[in-house]
């Protein structure tokens, strides 16, 4: 029960950034590690989405809450420069 409130937890966090700028780091297994910077384009049930747009790489990539509450995702607000 507690598993699935702090999933609960996480999605309502997520939800109030969505189309913000988040830095992304994903575990993959084996030292491969995906570190981008995107925008946190949507949250589902089960899942977010993560739009990423560099130069030569452009995707959307799915991750689900429990992979942020198991710290293979890690996310990080991307604050803008006040000048």
């Amino acid at each position: 029960m507690a598993a699935t409130n702090a999933l609960a937890q996480i999605r309502r966090s997520l939800e109030s950034h969505v189309g913000q700028k988040i830095r992304l780091r994903a575990h993959r297994g084996r030292r491969k590690t995906l570190e981008k910077v995107g925008i946190l384009e949507n949250t589902y049930p089960s899942i977010f989405v993560v739009r990423i747009d560099e130069a030569n790489y452009k995707q959307r990539l799915s991750f689900s809450y429990a992979d942020v509450l198991t710290e293979t995702v890690e996310l990080t607000l991307v604050q803008k420069d006040v000048k």
